[in-house]
C-alpha cells in the first residue's frame, strides 16, 4: 500500500523527501541495471544522496571483513544497500553497521525484486490472496527461493515447474510449506494450467555461464512459449520476468549463445515477451516504487496521515 501511495505521488509530481539530508551507500559487488537504477532514483526522489561503490571500490571479504566494512560504512552513511554473492556479507552489514541495510540480491535471496513482483500482481488483479503464481524455471536460485517464500507469506498459491535435477532446496520448501501449500513439479503444463501469473528467469545466472550447455538440455522443455501458454485457463493471465530476458538473439550474449548452442530464444519467446500479457516493464518500474517505500519506511521521517 505504501509503495502504491508513493507511486501515485510520483505520477502527480508531489515531492516526498522523507530522507532529506541522508547519505546512502550502494554496494554493488555484482553488476546491475534495474536494482542500481531503482535505488539511485529512489534515493534522489526521497531527498537522499546515493554513493555508488562497485566491486573495485569495496574490499568486502577480500582485504576487509564484513564486520570491518560494516563498522566503517555505518559510521559514515545512514543506510546501506548490498548486492553481491554471499548472504553472510549482507547479514554482517546488518549486524554490525548500526544502520538499515537493504538486500539488493545475494546468491540466496532477491527480496527487493519480490516487492515489485507482488505489487505488479496486485495492480493487475486487485488482490493477492488466492492467486496462483507459476514459476517455470530452475528451482535452485535466489529468485525462485524468494518467490516461494514470499508467495507463502502473502497467501499466493505457488507452483515451481523445474527439472528434477534442479529442484529447490528441501529446507526452503519446508519453510514455505509452514505458511501455505507449495507445489514442485516437473510438468510445465500442469504448472501453468491454473496460473494467474506465469514467471520465468534466465537459464544460467551470473557465474553459471559455464553450465549453459547442460541448462539448454534441461530447461528447453520449460520455455515459456505460445504452446505452453495455450494451456492456461485464465484468459487474463500475466507474464512476469525479473529481467534481463533472453527472448531473441539481438544482444551480444544471446547471439553468442545462439551461435554456440543453437538457441535463438531461451527462457521465453519473443512472441510471448512482447505480447499483451507481458507485465515485465511495469514490474521493472515497480522496483523503484517498492524500494523507495522500504527505504522510507525503515529510515525516513514519515509524515503520512493515512495510507
Amino acid at each position: 500500500g505504501f509503495a502504491e501511495h508513493l507511486k501515485d505521488l510520483k505520477k502527480r509530481g508531489v515531492e516526498h523527501r522523507y530522507l532529506a539530508g541522508k547519505n546512502i551507500a550502494l554496494l554493488f559487488e555484482k553488476t546491475s541495471t534495474r536494482t542500481r537504477a531503482a535505488f539511485t532514483t529512489a534515493c534522489i526522489d526521497l531527498g537522499a544522496h546515493p554513493e555508488y561503490l562497485g566491486k573495485n571500490d569495496i574490499q568486502l571479504g577480500k582485504k576487509e571483513t564484513g564486520r570491518d566494512t560494516a563498522l566503517g560504512l555505518g559510521s559514515m552513511f545512514d543506510g546501506i544497500e548490498f548486492r553481491g554473492f554471499k548472504q553472510e556479507h549482507v547479514e554482517d552489514l546488518a549486524k554490525y553497521s548500526g544502520v538499515p541495510v537493504w538486500n539488493g540480491l545475494t546468491d540466496k535471496e532477491h527480496p527487493t525484486q519480490m516487492l515489485a513482483d507482488f505489487m505488479t500482481m496486485k495492480e493487475n488483479f486487485g488482490t493477492l490472496e488466492g492467486l496462483t503464481l507459476a514459476y517455470c524455471g530452475q528451482g535452485r536460485n535466489n529468485v525462485q527461493n524468494s518467490l516461494m517464500i514470499t508467495s507463502a507469506i502473502l497467501g499466493v498459491n505457488y507452483v515451481n515447474a523445474t527439472p528434477a535435477e534442479l529442484e529447490p532446496d528441501p529446507a526452503i520448501v519446508e519453510v514455505a510449506r509452514a505458511f501455505a501449500a507449495i507445489t514442485v513439479t516437473n510438468d510445465p503444463v500442469e504448472a501453468v494450467a491454473n496460473a494467474d501469473a506465469i514467471y520465468t528467469n534466465v537459464w544460467a545466472a551470473m557465474g553459471e555461464e559455464s553450465q549453459f550447455a547442460e541448462r539448454v538440455k534441461l530447461m528447453s522443455p520449460y520455455q515459456v512459449n505460445a504452446e505452453l501458454l495455450s494451456h492456461v485457463k485464465n484468459p487474463d493471465y500475466i507474464f512476469l520476468h525479473c529481467l534481463p530476458a533472453f527472448h531473441n538473439a539481438e544482444t551480444e550474449y544471446a547471439a553468442d549463445m545462439a551461435e554456440r548452442f543453437g538457441v535463438k530464444e531461451m527462457e521465453v519467446t519473443d512472441e510471448v515477451f512482447y505480447s499483451d500479457h507481458g507485465r515485465q516493464f511495469q514490474q521493472a518500474e515497480n522496483r523503484m516504487h517498492t524500494i523507495k517505500a522500504i527505504m522510507a519506511a525503515t529510515l525516513g521521517d514519515l509524515y503520512i496521515p493515512c495510507v
